[in-house]
Formats: structure tokens, C-alpha cells, sequence
């Protein structure tokens, strides 16, 4: 038996825009197509080469939890190039997505039964 919550649980508008986009692409209307985010080109080949490597050299293992160091490393190089600003390593993170940071930054900020307001727009998923 699932629980009641999970009896609630509809489809994420997103994929069912995408999956409408795609549809009517199919059928040759010209859609541009605000839904995923996805890029509306394939994976530059150096990246997929760059990929294919790290999965050759054993790098498909989990990270630290903050990011990979010399991905920290590059960001902290970047920020102070373009930006001049000064950041050590141990104050930056990586994550897996803009929703994601969003969430956990409101799970280290947000107690239990506190009010927030979310302006609009925002994602629906």
C-alpha cells in the first residue's frame, strides 16, 4: 500500500508541456519550446569525448559532498579574473541544479511552520 501523499502526486507540468511540444513538432508546427530547459542542440563532441575519458580513467565515483576540487579551484580562479572578487575554496559548493540549491538553501533557512512567500513567477515542479 503507498501512502496518502503519494495518492496526490500528478504529473509535472513541465514534461507534460514537453511532451506537447514534441508532439506538435512531430507534426511540423513550428514550436519554440519554453518547458525543460533542455538545449535544442546535441552535446558539443569535445564534452562527449571529455566524458567518454573520465569514464575510461574510473571517474564515475561519488564526489564530495561540496564539489570536486578542482572543479572549486577553477571557480575560485574564475571569480577572481573576471569578477575580482577573492573566495577560498571552502566557500564555494557546487550543485546539481538551480532548483536544487534553491531547496536545500531553504532547508538550512526555513524552521518548521515558518511563513514563506514565494513571488512569482517560479518553477512548478
Amino acid at each position: 500500500m503507498l501512502t496518502k501523499r503519494s495518492q496526490v502526486l500528478e504529473e509535472s507540468i513541465t514534461l507534460a508541456i514537453t511532451a506537447l511540444a514534441n508532439e506538435l513538432k512531430a507534426k511540423g508546427e513550428d514550436i519554440i519550446s519554453f518547458s525543460a530547459g533542455e538545449p535544442d542542440f546535441d552535446t558539443p563532441q569535445t564534452i562527449k569525448n571529455a566524458a567518454i575519458s573520465a569514464i575510461e580513467k574510473g571517474c564515475g565515483k561519488y564526489t564530495a559532498v561540496a564539489g570536486i576540487p578542482e572543479v572549486l579551484k577553477a571557480i575560485q580562479i574564475k571569480f577572481k579574473k573576471d569578477n575580482n572578487l577573492d573566495y577560498e575554496t571552502s566557500e564555494i559548493i557546487t550543485n546539481v541544479g538551480a532548483k536544487h540549491s534553491l531547496f536545500e538553501c531553504i532547508e538550512c533557512l526555513v524552521e518548521k511552520d515558518d511563513e514563506v512567500i514565494i513571488p512569482s513567477p517560479y518553477w512548478v515542479s
